[in-house]
């Protein structure tokens, strides 16, 4: 019961956080004309989202960093009063440099060369493979993260090497679902949020109280973002925080070995990825034809005349439901 007030109390301290210092972080943006760029065939309602601040990850990434990383200074230097562990330190240095990529992507799409497109998919996916891979190395054999644990099994399943390029598909995959989930405004924070405080549960009933603070962490800073994106947005995660979201999602999920829920805990974001995975191939199966009005699936709704907001509530009371059936499984 200590466990679960104090993370609670650390995801309101990180909410907190993030609200105080949005404010500041908007008027930054806003003074470097860092704002969204919308292409030519997105839906005609999302003109109005032209120029609204965009890299709003910052927002909740930095005092994500910042708190996790003041509290476990306290447990390296050996003091007993450390309310987060070392285990965190690889979802937070996983969760930065996919920022940092993002982040590239982003400026690259305001300010750079490739004003409108951002980074070259190709090398975008590369980057992300090769982080993944060192991620899933460090998972497997530094923190020895267990390799697998599915639901009416009660002990933990050895898939030996094979874990590794699992691991990093399924980092990879997520970095990528998470990114498509981020079109409108208030999604991609809401369902990841969800999605993030079921694997904390699940940390706790594991005892892997560290783990399960810093989801609670990032849970709260996420409140304290979607304060300012929740519709009309004030500003737009981008790719800054999509990918860090994504990500960190994964790595939650193989840290706790039980990342074969992510199929129902994030079913949403599997939904888009899988939307636009199918139309690709259907398109070139069909020399031209499409299978969705528009991808990823959230286009597809507001083009059947779904409001907004209609999709995102709808959206997340399907990933609430979710991650319930998701949590529960796990205790089975």
């Amino acid at each position: 019961m200590r466990d679960i007030a104090l993370s609670l109390s650390l995801a309101g301290l990180a909410f907190v956080m993030t609200a105080i210092w949005g404010g500041p972080l908007l008027r930054i943006l806003r003074h470097y004309k860092i704002g969204k760029i919308i292409r030519v065939e997105e839906p005609d309602a999302h003109r109005v989202k032209m120029g609204t601040p965009t890299m709003g990850g910052i927002m909740f990434i930095l005092p994500v960093i910042l708190f996790s990383g003041l509290l476990n200074s306290v447990g390296i230097i050996g003091l007993t009063a450390s309310v987060v562990g070392p285990s965190i330190l690889l979802p937070m240095a996983v969760m930065f440099a996919f920022a940092i990529l993002g982040a590239i992507d982003d400026w690259e799409g305001i300010h750079g060369r490739r004003k409108g497109d951002g980074m070259r998919a190709r090398t975008k996916f590369m980057v992300q493979v090769v982080l993944a891979l060192a991620t899933a190395y460090v998972l497997k054999y530094v923190i020895d993260a267990p390799d697998l644990y599915l639901p009416g099994f009660f002990f933990e399943i050895e898939i030996g090497w094979l874990y590794v390029p699992i691991a990093a598909f399924i980092i990879v995959a997520e970095s990528n679902a998470v990114n498509f989930t981020d079109g409108l405004d208030g999604l991609a924070g809401l369902i990841s949020a969800t999605a993030i405080a079921a694997f904390g549960g699940i940390a706790l009933m594991q005892e892997q109280v560290y783990l399960a603070r810093f989801c609670f962490i990032l849970v709260g800073a996420l409140f304290g973002f979607l304060w300012f994106n929740v519709h009309p947005a004030q500003l737009i995660m981008g790719d800054t925080g999509s990918m860090a979201l994504g990500s960190v999602l994964a790595v939650i999920a193989l840290m706790t070995g039980q990342w074969p829920l992510l199929l129902i805990i994030g079913i949403i974001p599997l939904a888009e990825m899988l939307s636009v995975v199918i139309q690709i191939t259907y398109f070139r199966w069909t020399d031209g034809k499409r299978f969705f009005k528009m991808t990823p699936i959230h286009l597809h709704f507001e083009l059947l005349g779904w409001s907004e907001t209609q999709i995102v509530q709808r959206f997340w009371l399907i990933g609430l439901m979710a991650a319930l059936i998701g949590i529960g499984l796990s205790q089975v």
